[in-house]
């Protein structure tokens, strides 16, 4: 199965328990695999037969930017449902990662794979 990869895709939105996590726009780091079948995009080098990774991109920036949800679970959730919506992804493993939290470390979150 072949991949197409968004890698350290730096968001910026509400998400956390509290309210004084929710009170102001977080730092949120996305990273996706969706997995696809590239073969007939290859052939026919035309955007209409590929997972457009800009779309994907920009609709887990929008997602981010309005997220109702508290844990990094349930976003990482709703961006795989984003992912799987798309009729040529089968796959897809997403990883939502919070970069200021947890003091000492560089980022703490969820990684999750979903199939349809």
């Amino acid at each position: 199965m072949d991949k197409i990869i968004i890698r350290d895709l730096c968001a910026r939105g509400p998400i956390g328990i509290s309210d004084a996590e929710r009170s102001y726009p977080q730092e949120i780091l996305i990273n996706a695999e969706l997995f696809t079948d590239t073969r007939k995009a290859a052939q026919t080098d035309s955007i209409e037969d590929c997972v457009n990774y800009s779309t994907i991109a920009k609709k887990f920036l929008a997602l981010a930017e309005t997220n109702q949800r508290k844990t990094v679970e349930a976003f990482a959730q709703d961006l795989a449902d984003v992912c799987l919506s798309h009729e040529r992804v089968s796959k897809v493993k997403i990883r939502v990662e919070k970069t200021s939290v947890v003091r000492f470390a560089g980022a703490v979150g969820v990684e999750i794979e979903r199939s349809k």
